[in-house]
């Protein structure tokens, strides 16, 4: 099971952030950022039975960037079943991408409207957003590009299985209620 999502926009702006400095000597950023470079925006999958993330940062999220990213996750992939849990995004909704997922043995599993939060990589973007873009002021998006690249790299190193989430959850337990008294 694959969860999959996209992170964005990727603007090139001074973050507000925790930073490492030398007491005394607090870091400045720039007060205002113009757009000139336009945004970016990251593809990613995160694969619950290694815990790595895969991705991609493109200029736009059209359906056609998503399905990339799809074709890529297939070739990594090519012999078992792949199952793709994702919000309701119009592009992940789109039909060619529905019958691409069709033809190739995938299978999309969007999640209810307003529950993004059950999608198991919008925690790992949070991770990324704040070790690796907060407290940044990237001029570039080379250099956007090679933060998130390098933190992507620390992370699927030291990645596990994403398993045995809440175990000690009532939810996710059986439990008998009294009978009510007569």
């Amino acid at each position: 099971m694959v969860c999959v999502d996209e992170f964005g926009p990727l603007n090139l702006m001074p973050r507000r952030g925790k930073a490492w400095r030398p007491a005394g000597s607090p870091r400045r950023l720039r007060a205002t950022y113009n757009r000139h470079h336009g945004v970016m925006h990251m593809l990613a999958a995160l694969d619950l039975t290694t815990g790595k993330i895969h991705y991609r940062i493109r200029r736009r999220k059209r359906h056609r960037e998503f399905l990339d990213l799809l074709k890529t996750l297939r070739v990594r992939w090519p012999d078992q079943r792949l199952y793709l849990v994702m919000d309701n995004f119009s592009p992940h909704r789109h039909p060619d991408v529905r019958d691409w997922a069709a033809d190739h043995d995938v299978e999309l599993v969007f999640l209810p409207t307003y529950s993004s939060w059950l999608n198991w990589i919008e925690a790992e973007f949070a991770a990324l957003r704040y070790f690796a873009l907060n407290g940044t002021d990237h001029l570039t998006h080379a250099e956007q590009n090679a933060a998130i690249a390098s933190f992507i790299r620390w992370r699927n190193a030291r990645a596990q299985p994403k398993t045995g989430f809440a175990t000690d959850s009532p939810i996710r337990t059986w439990t008998h209620y009294p009978a009510k008294a007569a």
